[in-house]
């Protein structure tokens, strides 16, 4: 693998939200773990953002169901969150989005996916216990006053060099993109968070998102 020079060699510490059923968070994750992570300092926190709560879907409308199935599943990463923290968020997530993104699987069974990466089926019963709703919606409110409420996922946040936490909805990619142009992106984002009058820039999305190859094992 080509290593890419960093400009800014100081770690970065970023706060990554997702949902579990956005493909285009799916997208962002994959674009920051395959492709930055190997060329830049970077640290990732995985935050919930639930767009059950935040799109709240009549219960007739065809996107009820998968998006109260994976608000569901955030309750069974706040669990693990609580009992192993964010290295457990992430290798759980992992193995979710490859289920949903890449097997179109939106019915396999909890337990087998923590069995999978290693954690404790437990958790499980966190799929249909409430009471983790009001850490949803705790963690989803730091990103929203961040950038608004009208945005959807992913969100990044960072520090700029002031010290300040800076966040931004997106960067939204309909697919990953080479090493190269990846690493560009990461460097042209953080030099965005540095602009403080800076707030959008944005076109119409002409293609669907591709999930790429499915990730292998971790």
């Amino acid at each position: 693998m080509t290593t890419i020079t960093d400009p800014t060699p100081d770690p970065v510490e970023i706060d990554v939200w997702i949902d579990p059923v956005c493909p285009f968070c799916w997208a962002t994750a994959r674009w920051l773990v395959d492709e930055v992570q190997p060329n830049r300092d970077v640290a990732i926190t995985w935050q919930p953002i639930s767009l059950y709560f935040k799109n709240r879907p009549d219960p007739s409308s065809t996107l009820h169901e998968p998006l109260f199935f994976t608000h569901r599943l955030l309750r069974v990463l706040e669990s693990v969150r609580a009992a192993e923290g964010n290295r457990g968020v992430f290798e759980l997530y992992w193995e979710f989005g490859a289920r949903i993104h890449h097997d179109a699987d939106f019915d396999f069974e909890i337990e087998k996916a923590l069995a999978e990466v290693g954690l404790d089926t437990s958790h499980a019963a966190a799929f249909d216990d409430e009471s983790w709703d009001a850490v949803i919606r705790a963690g989803m409110d730091e990103g929203l006053a961040l950038v608004g409420d009208d945005v959807g996922t992913p969100i990044i946040a960072m520090d700029n060099a002031d010290g300040d936490r800076v966040g931004y909805f997106g960067p939204v990619i309909s697919r990953v993109p080479s090493t190269a142009k990846s690493v560009k992106m990461w460097d042209a984002l953080v030099a965005m968070m540095e602009v403080d009058s800076f707030f959008e820039l944005k076109r119409t999305r002409t293609e669907s998102p591709d999930p790429g190859d499915r990730p292998a094992p971790r």
